[in-house]
């Protein structure tokens, strides 16, 4: 009993434990439906790429799991959200593709620059929109919601504008590389792995994991013990905005288009739920980024049994909702104090029976 309470007790536990469900309903499926097989576990190779409905969870949850690495930043710093990351993916897509194809082309086979300084020109425009998200939480003090909500609402129509109001697409085998294949594995499956290490290995090998936690848990105090917690917060957003761009340019070169008003849609709301499902507090303080990550997978594992099922694009929403709702609501604190409760006047009400 005491192992399973260590167990259960773990940061991670939840999330992986929510990602076990989500298989389970596959397999219950899978089985309903008289295909002992298990689909939802094959991996195969066709046309020389790696194919299986667990490849396109991870090829199309790598996104959001980006995305779900800076927002676990500013939710530990600043105790607010970034609700603004999608529409930052879009501008920077929009700005990438714009470079590509020149101002004022709508399609475009050949580049009007080379390929690197589009994809690092998008990647820049992620960077200054969390520099501005950065300076309006960390040094002007503005409330992170509201403050993100200036390019939640600006950026696509920028984006527009530096796309002269069109679906620019950029036809180009080097542009479809970042959201096509690396030899058989898909790439943003490689780019969401290395954006994952790389950070993983900042925040563990440097003390900026625990200035973060620090500075989430109590500013002032941590101001007091000489962080510079400004500062802190402010290379949250930029990172923030960084792992937006790389998400813009993913997205972007899926389709090789860059269309503003559909790249990133939702996603910011899909990135905060990746936070929320990976245990870690939306209070700010402590965090697991690799909850997050599990998180973010999990958001795509419903996404594609829902659509495994049969549920339509319209719907499929809605029953996402719910089981999400019922997700967050068992990591919910009060939830755990009640069951602890519970377990208590079990153990109290064996003592007395035993006595």
């Amino acid at each position: 009993m005491d192992k399973l309470k260590k167990i259960t007790g773990k940061q991670l536990f939840l999330p992986i434990f929510c990602m076990f469900l989500v298989m389970a309903a596959n397999i219950i499926y899978d089985v309903a439906c008289g295909n002992f097989a298990l689909n939802f576990f094959t991996i195969s190779i066709r046309n020389g790429v790696l194919y299986g409905r667990l490849i396109d969870i991870l090829n199309r949850g790598s996104e959001i799991a980006i995305l779900a690495i800076g927002m676990t930043l500013v939710v530990s710093a600043s105790a607010g959200t970034d609700i603004s990351v999608g529409s930052v993916m879009s501008l920077a897509a929009s700005f990438c593709c714009m470079l590509l194809a020149g101002y004022g082309v709508s399609s475009t086979t050949d580049l009007a620059v080379p390929l690197l300084v589009g994809v690092l020109g998008g990647i820049l425009m992620g960077c200054v929109c969390g520099a501005f998200n950065g300076t309006l939480v960390a040094y002007l003090n503005v409330q992170p919601m509201v403050a993100t909500l200036i390019l939640y609402s600006a950026a696509r129509a920028i984006g527009l504008l530096l796309c002269n109001n069109l679906i620019v697409y950029v036809r180009n085998d080097s542009f479809k590389f970042f959201g096509g294949y690396l030899g058989f594995i898909p790439t943003p499956i490689v780019i969401a792995a290395v954006c994952v290490v790389v950070m993983a290995l900042l925040l563990k090998k440097t003390a900026l994991g625990l200035y973060v936690q620090s500075v989430g848990i109590n500013k002032k105090a941590s101001r007091i013990a000489g962080l510079n917690s400004s500062k802190i917060i402010f290379v949250c957003y930029l990172v923030c905005g960084l792992m937006a761009g790389i998400s813009g340019i993913v997205a972007s070169s899926r389709i090789s288009s860059a269309d503003s008003n559909n790249i990133g849609l939702n996603y910011e709301m899909d990135a905060i739920l990746a936070v929320a499902l990976g245990g870690n507090s939306l209070g700010g303080g402590k965090f697991s980024l690799a909850g997050s990550i599990i998180g973010a997978y999990t958001i795509q594992a419903i996404t594609t049994t829902l659509y495994a099922l049969g549920v339509s694009t319209d719907v499929a929403p809605v029953f996402k909702a719910i089981i999400v709702i019922v997700i967050v609501m068992i990591q919910a604190p009060p939830f755990k104090a009640y069951m602890k409760r519970r377990a208590a006047r079990k153990a109290l009400a064996k003592g007395g029976a035993a006595a």
